[in-house]
């Protein structure tokens, strides 16, 4: 009797992991992301229910920018039938950060008659700039079968208001994260 009930318990865990989960098997996961616009922190969480849809934060360093973001995305996960673990995605959010003012270079030179003359300015702005935008998010991942590991592959357009100028930019990225 008590080794019925504990079967049956366990496999009732197994099923709720699972359905929490989304198909995904597990529920929250955070690791490193390593991109060629941004790298920084991921931390994912599969919502409760049945729809595969998850919560994505990203805490990322802007190198050529000289600043940090924050975006949250909101993501659909489809299983992929063919390989257990698999996992096509697709999502949108939004972001805000800060970016220190870029440093400006101008070298002038002009000639008048036998005598030639340099201007050189130099330009530092060191002023923090708070940033705001839209992104988009399409990608693929693995979660290792028997390891607590998953691995991933993400194309991030995103759009942005920076100084009163707008753009829209294309970030990549791999992701490796711990499940638990």
């Amino acid at each position: 009797m008590a080794l019925g009930l504990l079967a049956t318990t366990g496999t009732a865990q197994a099923q709720s992991k699972k359905k929490s989960g989304g198909g995904a098997g597990y529920n929250t996961a955070i690791g490193l992301r390593g991109g060629g616009w941004s790298s920084g922190l991921t931390v994912k969480h599969f919502l409760s229910g049945k729809n595969n849809v998850a919560f994505e934060g990203l805490l990322t360093r802007e190198y050529a920018a000289r600043g940090g973001r924050l975006t949250l995305l909101l993501e659909k996960h489809l299983p992929v039938s063919d390989l257990k673990g698999l996992q096509f995605y697709y999502g949108a959010g939004a972001h805000i950060g800060s970016y220190q003012g870029r440093y400006y270079f101008e070298d002038v030179r002009f000639r008048r008659g036998k005598n030639k003359y340099y201007y050189v300015n130099y330009y530092a702005d060191d002023t923090n700039y708070v940033v705001g935008g839209a992104d988009l998010i399409l990608g693929i991942e693995y979660k290792m079968e028997d390891l607590p590991f998953v691995i991933g592959v993400d194309y991030k357009p995103f759009f942005e208001v920076f100084r009163g100028y707008t753009g829209l930019y294309s970030d990549a990225a791999l992701s490796l994260r711990f499940t638990f």
